[in-house]
């Protein structure tokens, strides 16, 4: 029974916000792509059940019901009917905290498929989605890793465009970026513009060509005032934004990592090195988006 399952990295490359509604949810949209890099879990025999958090940033998060791979335990057993198996889940935490990689809802969507496949739970894909869409608006594109347009809530599923391989650098200062912060900073000056997803063309020839929509028709409208939280954020898209491999600069979700595109890996690979020499005490990550991995 041991084995394991990867929980990629999400990225937002648009993220278009708008005012909260009667009950305070914010309408959306965004293209949320996925990461070759990301956290792993991992399912192995135990007396009783069990999860254990390890890896770089595994001290730093919750191991109880403040942990969204428990709670997706918890929320397919109940689903299924039974009692929970004498399982150890554990997750190997390799994604900083806090970080606008929906690292906890990819974590998350990792055990329940590593559940599912292990104990030869009877669930259909819809079932599965509807426990992890439980779990919160980014559950279910990071359920599967695929990219994916999400409108509404984040409940409203589309198909992405076709895209090219786009290779990527992360870089994340190492400082939290709370997202319920940053959406009461946005409440204070909404984006007129408003949720509505750009005109989408329904297959990009090149990284060139994405970057240059994106630049054009696109925004993350939790950018400004996640670097108005956090001045650092803002060192880290001018640091990006001034390298000569960087098509285009910008954060993802509520932040704090940012991403930059690059022409090709060899690019990529040249600007991850030098901003880890820049800054060896920024988390800095060559990878590439697309998915699923």
């Amino acid at each position: 029974m041991r084995r394991s399952a990867f929980a990629p990295a999400k990225v937002n490359l648009f993220l278009h916000v708008g005012g909260p509604d009667a009950e305070g949810y914010h309408p959306l949209s965004s293209l949320m792509v996925f990461a070759d890099v990301g956290d792993t879990v991992s399912i192995q025999p135990a007396d009783a059940p069990s999860f254990e958090a390890t890896g770089r940033f595994g001290r730093d998060i919750p191991v109880d019901d403040g942990n969204l791979v428990v709670r997706a335990a918890k929320g397919l057993h109940a689903a299924v009917g039974g009692p929970a198996p004498p399982v150890r889940l554990l997750l190997d935490k390799a994604l900083p905290i806090a970080a606008g990689l929906g690292g906890g809802s990819s974590d998350a969507g990792a055990a329940l498929r590593l559940l599912r496949e292990a104990l030869g739970y009877d669930l259909s894909d819809v079932e599965l989605e509807a426990v992890a869409g439980a779990l919160g608006a980014d559950g279910v594109p990071c359920l599967w890793g695929a990219p994916v347009l999400a409108q509404g809530r984040g409940e409203r599923l589309s198909p992405a465009p076709v895209l090219p391989d786009l290779h990527a650098v992360l870089v994340n200062p190492l400082v939290p970026s709370p997202t319920g912060a940053v959406y009461r900073a946005y409440d204070a000056a909404v984006d007129p513009r408003g949720e509505a997803p750009p005109p989408t063309p329904d297959a990009f020839e090149s990284v060139e060509e994405v970057c240059a929509w994106l630049s054009a028709v696109t925004r993350n409208d939790l950018e400004a005032p996640a670097v108005a939280l956090e001045p650092r954020i803002g060192e880290v898209l001018a640091l990006l934004a001034g390298e000569p491999e960087t098509l285009l600069a910008r954060m993802s979700g509520s932040g704090a990592t940012c991403f930059a595109l690059c022409a090709s890996d060899i690019e990529a690979e040249g600007l991850a090195e030098r901003v880890e020499t820049m800054r060896p005490d920024w988390w800095v990550k060559r990878c590439r988006l697309g998915g699923p991995f």
